[in-house]
């Protein structure tokens, strides 16, 4: 049973930071199977933010790109998020995902994903 545990969430002010986390059972990152941040604001489609393929490139949602950092650590089967600059735009809810397989390529549409996390909510104030 895989069971994916996202942490890290909070309130901050625009240009803050926060770094989220996603600790897994019963699935081993290094297994380098691909696997993804996503997040959904109210009333709008689950978007992919970053994913990690199974050569360990990394790749971003332009909206993103340059204030966001995937990263992975094999040996405590956790992967995070670091957001810097944050902006009011990025308020949602922020899951982690796995897809259970290797792939290679930017995986960053949900359909392309098995296992999720129940979410971690952050909230970006002006």
């Amino acid at each position: 049973q895989v069971h994916l545990m996202e942490s890290g969430g909070g309130s901050v002010q625009a240009g803050g930071s926060l770094r989220l986390s996603c600790a897994a059972s019963g699935y081993s990152y290094r297994s380098n199977y691909c696997m993804g941040w996503f997040r959904q604001a109210p009333g709008q489609e689950r978007e992919g933010v970053a994913s990690i393929d199974s050569g360990n490139r990394i790749y971003y949602a332009d909206s993103v790109k340059g204030r966001f950092t995937f990263s992975k650590d094999n040996a405590k089967n956790t992967v995070y998020l670091q957001m810097n600059s944050l902006k009011p735009e990025d308020t949602a809810m922020y899951y982690c995902t796995a897809m259970g397989k290797s792939c290679y390529y930017r995986a960053l549409f949900k359909d392309d994903y098995n296992y999720w996390g129940q979410g971690t909510q952050v909230t970006v104030s002006s």
